[in-house]
């Protein structure tokens, strides 16, 4: 377990179960009372909870906090984090991006940590406030309506804005890729944002892993020429590879060993 997910599990825990102290989530979570103790400092620091004797208690936005996004930074978490370390390798100091508010992609942002002077566009409100903390960084979180969950901002005031833009790549992930639908979404507002953002950008990479190859969803937001270069992770099957090189798709498989 990842220190993101073991905090996303802490915070869920803290739900169930307000006021649990340290001991006890010290055991549910099989880590010493030190590690939770920083753990719910640095949650502090980032305005989750509130620290009190002997344990911590969940600010308001925490109590409204949706279990769906801790499932979906913990699935496929290896292959998300093989993928991020190896896109991070294109990203240098001083570098324009767009980051979308997919977990793919806040991974990726956790790789970024030791970058200097980036030029970052975001919808995503927790990619937003990680590259933030870098006081060299120009973070722009781009403006209109809050998704239910709040994660992430969309609607048409954010595409004005993008609109306006440019930077050097643009990274995404999605819930689906196909050949016939290139990246597609579930959520209609995020895909027709990231397609806005596509137009922005000199190059397109896209953070697929494995799971969603070869599955299709609602909305189509690029096609397979709008794609510079694909990541994916090395469980991604045979038949796939070939399936890729025959396309011509520049695609990268990182090692989830």
């Amino acid at each position: 377990m990842t220190t993101y997910e073991r905090r996303q599990t802490l915070i869920q825990l803290l739900q169930k179960q307000p006021g649990t102290r340290v001991s006890e989530l010290a055991n549910a979570l099989g880590v010493s009372k030190g590690t939770v103790r920083n753990d719910l400092d640095a949650l502090k620091e980032e305005g989750v909870l509130t620290r009190v004797h002997g344990g911590a208690v969940l600010g308001r936005s925490s109590t409204q906090y949706d279990p769906d996004i801790g499932t979906r930074y913990q699935a496929q978490s290896v292959s998300k984090l093989a993928i991020a370390r190896k896109a991070a390798e294109l990203v240098a100091d001083g570098a324009s991006i767009f980051l979308d508010a997919s977990t793919s992609v806040y991974f990726l942002a956790q790789q970024l940590k030791n970058r200097h002077r980036l030029r970052a566009v975001t919808n995503g409100i927790d990619v937003a406030r990680l590259l933030a903390k870098n006081s060299s960084n120009t973070v722009v979180l781009i403006g209109g309506i809050v998704t239910m969950d709040g994660s992430s901002v969309t609607g048409s005031l954010s595409e004005q804005i993008i609109r306006e833009l440019r930077v050097q790549k643009a990274f995404v992930s999605c819930s689906g890729f196909s050949l016939t639908r290139g990246l597609t979404d579930v959520h209609l507002a995020e895909a027709e944002l990231k397609s806005k953002a596509l137009a922005s950008a000199h190059e397109v990479i896209a953070l697929v892993d494995s799971s969603k190859i070869g599955k299709e969803d609602l909305t189509s937001f690029a096609s397979l020429a709008q794609i510079t270069h694909i990541y994916t992770d090395s469980d991604l099957n045979d038949e796939w590879v070939v399936r890729f090189q025959q396309a011509g798709i520049a695609f990268t498989l990182c090692s989830v060993d």
